[in-house]
């Protein structure tokens, strides 16, 4: 089996932002969205999809742009920002071997 590619990010990690951002405008926009539309009267569906894309478009902007300033203020999304002792090829240096005691 061939090993699993890693990637190192210098700054922002868009991918994470774009994924964050996903997830957090389905779970944010779709209520406000339907409770919004209990005050419209919407009669047809050109209607209600046009409503939904006015309300939609500016909750996943604000929510980009929060998202992408969180992850440059706080490097989120860079995989723990941790090195793996596996990598560094002295893995279990540090650990007293197991005698079976």
């Amino acid at each position: 089996m061939q090993p699993v590619e890693r990637a190192e990010y210098d700054g922002v990690d868009y991918a994470w932002v774009m994924q964050t951002t996903f997830v957090v405008t389905i779970l944010v926009g779709a209520p406000t969205v339907a409770i919004l539309s209990g005050f419209v009267t919407l009669d047809t569906w050109g209607a209600r999809a046009a409503f939904a894309i006015r309300v939609g478009a500016p909750i996943w902007f604000l929510t980009a742009v929060v998202v992408a300033a969180y992850a440059k203020r706080t490097e989120a999304g860079d995989g723990g920002g941790t090195t793996d002792d596996s990598e560094s090829g002295d893995a279990g240096a540090d650990k007293a071997p197991d005698c079976g005691e």
